[in-house]
């Protein structure tokens, strides 16, 4: 009896031994496969060759999902692609990870971290069911060849570091996770921007990088601080850009910007009405006045809303964005036709009759804008998004940047053609249009032998139409060097205040204009009273 009971614990023991043997083995099958298919990836990396690059990334994070091992922790990489998987625990504290103290492949020579707060699995084990077990999975990319965007970006180091909690969504953390890149090169004319990768927000790629829910921080000049609210792919997009505006004067060039917008809807919309009840509403200088200050009201009162409401995300921030540049656009086409009707007055003498003058105006300043800009969004609705605009901030070791945001053109050629461009050519022409007239009215001077009231009254008013024509704008080309922080507040406070001035400029056209009708009718009552 004691003999069987000895050869049943034996071969209890030897089956006992062979199953930990068999799961060892499928342990070592496991990790085995997810470096097999680490390698294949960094084959493809290698032979420029790319299937699905999404379709990669996902199978990537399914195996390492599904990966089985007894420790806390797996670590698998190749030299271009790091994978880590942690095991973790309804009283999870806090994880920290440094390049410093793990095992990297030779591929990460630029230090990085990364800090997941304890807010971590906080959503995760509030349910009745909470799970037995988390899997927080880490996959670093020392390439960019899985994660190009439309633009081709350049990223820091060229480093994508990314994170998941098993197959849930983290996002609107109030800890933030924190992701630092350290480099060791120059950046100078640079500005660097905390992005992650946004799933489907592209049309022909798998993604495209985005600003959103991440704040940007240099706690030294070797240094990028990530601070974002959720977990995805992180990554640091360098975009050539001028020099940052400092901090200190941010604050004053936002409360000129907000004062001003506010006093020109104010005096647009009361310019409006007073034009709408004045006599001659046919007359089509006045319809065309109409026309700018309409557009003038909408860019100040878009600029506002994009300026003073919390920066929305996806589809309403690209529809501001392009609202916005469509109310510039509109805008400088105005102040080009009164330009080009300037032109007309001056040197035609109303010599030239043209059917249907205003509506084809009209036609011009609101349709050619909206065209464009509808062209952009069919072609590539991503030029309009979250720009931004880097911030200078003076530290003890030197000056670091951070940066802010608003919904604007985010493509660089673009800005450069239908922006600057664009204005460029619209405010040359009116300065030349300017300078034409004041010739006009000197070579008119000159043949009355001196200059008569009549002349200088006329030259008051060219001089008053330098706002009309919106020559102000010409200060847009002066951001560089010593004239930029001169350009930030006369830019501010001219344009900002454009349609106050252009107020000023209709009350002294009308009281011109009534002064005039008055003397014309004391001379006729005078003559009248002599017969």
């Amino acid at each position: 009896m004691h003999c069987c009971g000895a050869l049943f614990f034996c071969l209890c023991l030897l089956t006992s031994q062979g199953t930990t043997a068999e799961t060892t083995m499928a342990t070592e099958i496991k990790g085995k496969e997810v470096l097999v298919w680490m390698q294949r990836m960094e084959r493809q990396v290698q032979g420029r060759k790319f299937s699905s690059p999404d379709g990669q990334v996902h199978h990537l994070e399914q195996r390492l999902l599904n990966a089985t091992f007894h420790d806390n922790k797996l670590n698998l990489h190749t030299n271009t692609i790091q994978s880590l998987v942690f095991k973790l625990g309804c009283n999870f504290t806090g994880l920290s990870l440094s390049s410093a103290t793990q095992e990297w492949g030779p591929q990460a020579r630029a230090p990085h971290a990364m800090h997941f707060p304890a807010e971590l699995t906080r959503d995760a084990c509030s349910t009745p069911a909470q799970p037995r077990e988390l899997r927080l999975i880490c996959i670093y990319f020392f390439t960019t060849f899985f994660f190009q965007d439309e633009n081709n970006s350049s990223l820091l180091n060229n480093y994508v570091l990314g994170a998941q909690l098993d197959q849930r969504r983290v996002n609107n953390l109030r800890e933030l996770v924190n992701i630092s890149f350290w480099h060791n090169r120059s950046l100078e004319g640079y500005s660097l921007t905390c992005v992650f990768w946004k799933k489907g927000a592209s049309k022909h790629r798998w993604g495209a990088w985005s600003p959103e829910g991440c704040h940007t921080e240099q706690p030294s000049p070797s240094q990028v601080l990530c601070r974002c609210n959720h977990l995805t792919y992180f990554a640091v997009l360098m975009q050539v850009s001028p020099a940052p505006v400092p901090a200190e004067l941010l604050v004053p060039l936002e409360y000129i910007s907000f004062v001003g917008c506010s006093v020109s809807i104010v005096a647009s919309l009361l310019t409006i009405l007073l034009h709408l009840h004045a006599r001659k509403q046919n007359d089509s200088i006045r319809r065309i006045h109409v026309n700018l200050h309409i557009s003038v009201l909408l860019l100040n009162a878009t600029f506002l809303l994009s300026a003073a409401s919390a920066v929305p995300s996806g589809a309403a921030c690209m529809a501001l964005a392009a609202l916005l540049h469509y109310a510039l656009l509109s805008c400088l086409t105005w102040m080009a036709i009164e330009g080009f009707n300037l032109y007309l007055l001056l040197g035609r003498v109303y010599n030239v009759y043209i059917h249907r003058y205003v509506l084809k105006l009209c036609a011009v300043g609101w349709g050619v804008p909206a065209l464009l800009v509808l062209l952009l969004l069919a072609v590539k609705s991503s030029v309009y998004g979250l720009y931004v605009i880097p911030i200078s901030r003076s530290q003890e070791n030197g000056t670091g940047i951070q940066n802010t945001s608003m919904c604007w053109v985010r493509s660089p050629v673009v800005h450069g053609v239908l922006v600057m461009g664009y204005g460029g050519l619209t405010t040359l022409f009116n300065l030349v249009v300017l300078a034409w007239a004041l010739g006009v009215l000197r070579r008119l001077r000159e043949r009355k032998k001196g200059p008569g009231p009549r002349a200088c009254r006329d030259t008051i008013t060219v001089l008053g139409l330098t706002v009309l024509l919106g020559t102000t704008w010409a200060l847009a080309f002066f951001s560089f060097g010593v004239f930029l922080l001169p350009q930030l507040f006369l830019f501010s406070i001219f344009n900002s205040l454009y349609g106050f001035f252009f107020f000023l400029w209709f009350c002294s056209q009308r009281y011109r204009s009534e002064a005039e009708a008055k003397a014309k009718m004391e001379a006729l009552s005078s003559s009248q009273t002599m017969r």
